[in-house]
């Protein structure tokens, strides 16, 4: 029996709506897919007006989506630690909807947005900063700011550090160099296990130096004592900055008004002292 062309108009009209449906599923997983998906955190906490500033340049990205978790105040100097529980407060930015402020320290932060606000959207990247403050050399173990970014890579995401002197230092360049980077990240993929810790000093640059880290620049001069009664007594540290003079160190690059650039991992091994530690031949004592 020959089919009507009412018949082949309606059969045409449905397959070519399928066609489109399916097109329009296809084009949606993809452009879903090409979201590159950047969880922003920091240790100076979500009302630093250097986050904000960050979070400007990277929302200006294409295809990036910007989540912000960060400790509702200031956590600087707490590293990698946690306090375990945390509350969690929407933060609000002039009236819109800006970041979640966590009862926390910075890798608690971090935390708790990988596992609950990635659980159904992984994130690709870490951010942290940026720094009210140098995080070169040894001074990086203490960093809030560098432990946020050691929970992403705990988390199994890479990450990004940027810190910046504490003045004259104009943190849009800041913002925008470290977009640069993130940019560079979504196209070419980031290294994993690593974190890329930046740092920007006072004055006028002299250029980009890629350096190992090392030496300490703060040094606890003395503790003078403020406040004293019965068996308690309040002291309180004077701080004093010493000069690097080791060239090979980021310290070093830094202070001469280098950006550095440094990579760090999560492992602390001494490689070189395994084989000798064994030969200390240690064994339990009986």
């Amino acid at each position: 029996m020959p089919i009507s062309s009412k018949t082949s108009s309606t059969a045409s009209s449905i397959t070519t709506r399928l066609v489109l449906a399916a097109l329009v599923c296809f084009f949606s997983t993809t452009l879903s897919a090409q979201t590159y998906r950047v969880l922003l955190s920091n240790d100076d906490g979500i009302e630093s007006p250097l986050l904000v500033a960050l979070h400007q340049e990277l929302v200006k990205l294409p295809d990036v989506e910007v989540v912000v978790s960060a400790p509702n105040i200031n956590q600087s100097g707490s590293s990698q630690s946690s306090i375990g529980s945390v509350s969690v407060d929407r933060y609000f930015l002039d009236g819109s909807f800006f970041g979640y402020a966590v009862h926390g320290r910075p890798a608690d932060a971090v935390r708790f947005a990988v596992v609950e606000l990635g659980k159904d959207s992984a994130f690709d990247l870490v951010v942290s900063g940026i720094n009210r403050g140098a995080n070169v050399g040894d001074v990086s173990h203490l960093s809030g700011t560098i432990g946020a970014a050691m929970e992403g890579l705990y988390q199994g995401i890479p990450a990004i550090a940027v810190s910046q002197d504490t003045q004259g230092v104009d943190t849009q360049a800041t913002a925008k160099f470290t977009a640069m980077l993130v940019a560079k990240y979504q196209r070419d993929g980031a290294p994993e296990g690593t974190l890329i810790s930046i740092n920007i000093p006072r004055g006028e640059l002299k250029g980009v130096s890629v350096r190992p880290m090392g030496d300490s620049y703060l040094k606890t001069e003395s503790y003078e004592t403020v406040e004293q009664n019965d068996n308690q007594t309040v002291y309180e540290r004077e701080l004093i900055i010493v000069s690097s003079e080791d060239s090979s160190t980021d310290t070093y690059a830094y202070q001469q008004g280098y950006i550095t650039i440094t990579p760090l991992k999560f492992d602390w091994t001494d490689y070189e002292l395994l084989s000798e530690v064994e030969s200390w031949d240690l064994r339990l004592v009986d």
